[in-house]
Order: C-alpha cells, then sequence, then structure tokens
C-alpha cells in the first residue's frame, strides 16, 4: 500500500472530490481533519462512497449499496493481489514509497535507497 503523506492528503481528497462531483456525485460530508481527512458522497443510483485516510496514511475506499434483493454471489475468478497473513494480528500499514503521494512522509525509504 502507498504512505500518502500529512501533507499530500488533502490533495488526494481534492482529486477525489473533483472527479466523483463530475461523475454526477452529490457530496453528504467533507472531513477537513489534518490527519484523517475523509469523503462522503451518493451516486445517482444510491450508493454512498467513502474515502478515508487512517493511520499512518492508509487510505480505505468504501461503498454501501441501496437496498436490493438477496442474490447468490459467485467466488471471485482472479487471486487477490496482495498477500493478507491469515494469521495476521495487526493491521497492514502502507510501506510503499511514492515520489509524489510520499513526499515529507517521515521514515518512507524510496525504493532502491
Amino acid at each position: 500500500m502507498t504512505v500518502v503523506s500529512a501533507q499530500r492528503r488533502g490533495s488526494l481528497l481534492g482529486v477525489v472530490d473533483r472527479f466523483w462531483r463530475k461523475g454526477g456525485y452529490r457530496m453528504t460530508a467533507i472531513n477537513n481533519d489534518m490527519d484523517f481527512p475523509a469523503i462522503y458522497a451518493k451516486t445517482r443510483d444510491g450508493f454512498q462512497v467513502t474515502l478515508i485516510v487512517a493511520d499512518k496514511g492508509q487510505v480505505h475506499f468504501d461503498v454501501d449499496s441501496p437496498c436490493v434483493r438477496r442474490s447468490e454471489v459467485a467466488d471471485s475468478t482472479s487471486r487477490a493481489t496482495a498477500f493478507l497473513d491469515p494469521e495476521a494480528r495487526l493491521i497492514p500499514r502502507p510501506n510503499i514509497h511514492s515520489d509524489f503521494w510520499s513526499a515529507g512522509a517521515p521514515g518512507v525509504a524510496a525504493p532502491g535507497s
């Protein structure tokens, strides 16, 4: 997961805000907290979408669907792209450096350094 530095979190939410508004999403709330900002929106067809920056710059994207009829869900046809140890006791933290998104983040080494 990419580290999003405190200095870049507002920029990330700004990019998402503009993209969602262009897509016709209606903003329902914006949290401008310096450490844990978040943006909440609703789509035209009733989905609630949320982007939250959590501890250590870990970004979460959540989608809540409107009421639907119960249906069977098929198993995934593709494998997960990231390994998650089933025995893990801690939530994995971001550890990938981006020259832009991680700029100014303390303790994040650039690749090859």
